[in-house]
């Protein structure tokens, strides 16, 4: 089976690594990274990933260069690695070097921010490729040395995919049995794939603490932070009880997708269940959003984003960061179209996504154009 991973960054490097301990599997790495492919190019360098008992694990992946003709030649799968908003632009880009022969499994680690729907546009009259997505990153991955080397955090107990619904029962078995050759943890297919689309995960996270670090009235709206901090052990109080209330209009938008279009969304948990049981024991004390979030062993060592000061000591928010482009741009945006099409009020959603978008001053604004104008009628 032939794999190609687009983007070598945290997650495309740590699954390079994790897919070649099979070494059944080809693997091909493409990437915008002109250093990288050219520093695999020059040499037997293997690319590392160290687990969290310091074990290393090293493998060479056999493909690595930013042309998607050679890449893409003869794939079987595509995993998509980019953050949202370089998705469109990637699948425009590779669309015409997918095999045309062939199924062709092309789905997004995690699967988030609505890609079964800008798939289907980018990829409309390629009745070959099946569209997929992961419901989040089977490992949390950080400190990446670009071709080098990266730091593995917790893995999840349990993946679960989903499949366009244009897709048939049996594309989704061939795919659950490919997952099942790259992963050790178990795969599970998922009916619909809302329960991807509304997993809560970062579009409720990020933005939620960085309301409550540097929003109105946070400790930090009006300084420099003096050293660096992590996102989850050191989450204020007021960030997870933010989340707290994004993640119950979260659910307020699920009960109203199932009424609307008489689907079953139940696997789409409130965010602390989802975490206790994504990471089980790696959480020291589970009582509250508050003491998991800063009690996850897996979620460790993860740094929040922050750049030097340019306007004197001290470090800021960074803006180029994928809380904002990611995580408010599509991810937020998005769950606050559903909510005004399915007439759901989520006024804490709202509130965090209207200050991120006023702070950072340059986000895309409104509905991701691959939204489907008659959703949710026509679902």
């Amino acid at each position: 089976m032939k794999v190609t991973i687009c983007g070598a960054g945290r997650t495309g490097h740590l699954n390079a690594v994790l897919f070649k301990q099979n070494a059944a599997i080809e693997v091909s790495v493409l990437t915008t990274s002109t250093a990288v492919a050219e520093r695999w190019a020059s040499g037997d360098d293997l690319w590392q990933a160290e687990t969290r008992d310091g074990r290393i694990l090293s493998a060479r992946p056999d493909h690595v260069g930013t042309d998607p003709s050679q890449m893409l030649d003869n794939a079987d799968m595509v995993v998509i690695t980019q953050p949202a908003q370089a998705r469109s632009v990637l699948l425009h880009r590779i669309a015409a070097h997918l095999p045309p022969d062939k199924s062709v499994y092309v789905g997004a680690i995690p699967g988030f921010c609505g890609f079964d729907w800008l798939a289907a546009k980018a990829l409309s009259g390629r009745d070959n490729v099946v569209i997929w997505g992961m419901k989040d990153v089977p490992h949390i991955a950080f400190d990446l040395i670009a071709g080098q080397h990266v730091r593995m955090g917790g893995a999840k107990a349990e993946l679960f995919v989903a499949l366009h619904r244009r897709e048939s029962a049996a594309s989704g078995a061939a795919l659950v049995a490919m997952l099942n050759r790259l992963y050790e943890a178990p795969v599970t297919l998922l009916r619909d794939y809302l329960e991807i689309t509304l997993t809560p995960g970062n579009a409720l996270m990020h933005p939620a603490v960085l309301y409550a670090l540097i929003g109105p009235g946070a400790p930090w709206e009006k300084r420099p932070f003096d050293e660096p901090l992590c996102w989850w052990s050191d989450c204020p109080q007021a960030g997870a009880e933010l989340l707290e209330a994004c993640d119950a209009e979260n659910q307020a938008i699920r009960r109203a997708s199932e009424a609307r279009l008489g689907i079953d969304l139940s696997s789409v948990k409130p965010l602390q269940q989802e975490l206790i049981e994504a990471y089980g024991d790696q959480i020291q004390d589970d009582r509250t959003m508050y003491t998991l979030l800063r009690t996850n062993r897996a979620y460790a060592g993860i740094r929040a984003p922050l750049v030097p000061n340019p306007h004197g000591p001290g470090l800021v928010i960074d803006r180029g960061s994928r809380a904002f482009h990611e995580d408010i741009a599509f991810g937020q945006a998005l769950l606050v179209t559903m909510a005004e099409r399915l007439d759901v009020a989520v006024p804490a959603i709202a509130k965090t996504y209207s200050w991120a978008r006023d702070y950072h001053g340059q986000l895309a604004a409104g509905t991701p154009d691959y939204v489907p104008a008659d959703w949710p009628e026509a679902a």
